[in-house]
């Protein structure tokens, strides 16, 4: 078992600044490469301090505030627009971060594109369903619709 502490948001394991114990090859092979991880080590707690503090700045402020914004994407269809070509195949696919930017351009409030989920890739036009975890307990369903651009 590998001890490490954790540099972003991991689906199912933590967020960033928790210490974490997970076996050696899930920390070899996946967290440490893709940067989500570093190794814990007693001089790290300073990291870690500061990795927490980042998060909270990046928290949004209240739960009042996330319950509203939760109520404005459920009830909200996100419109993405992507370069598509002929039977409504996307060039490439659509992103978290496309997502993010399209909630941000209709005007429904900022979400961090690290929090958005797609349950897998969208190659297609068409209706799609994602998630966004606003704080550790509240996940706002999102109703994306992917259209061609013209």
């Amino acid at each position: 078992m590998s001890k490490l502490i954790l540099t972003n948001e991991v689906s199912g394991l933590g967020g960033a600044g928790d210490v974490v114990e997970v076996k050696d090859g899930y920390a070899r092979n996946y967290l440490i490469p893709n940067g989500l991880a570093v190794v814990w080590t007693r001089g790290g707690e300073k990291q870690v301090t500061s990795i927490r503090a980042a998060r909270e700045a990046r928290a949004i402020a209240s739960e009042e505030e996330a319950k509203a914004l939760k109520d404005g994407l459920e009830k909200a269809t996100i419109k993405i627009t992507m370069k598509a070509g002929a039977n409504g195949r996307l060039f490439g696919a659509v992103k978290t971060a496309d997502v993010a930017d399209a909630v941000k351009a209709q005007g429904l409030g900022e979400i961090d594109k690290r929090k958005v989920e797609i349950a897998g890739p969208i190659r297609t036009t068409g209706k799609y369903e994602a998630t966004v975890r606003l704080t550790a307990e509240l996940v706002a369903n999102l109703s994306l619709q992917v259209v061609a651009a013209k």
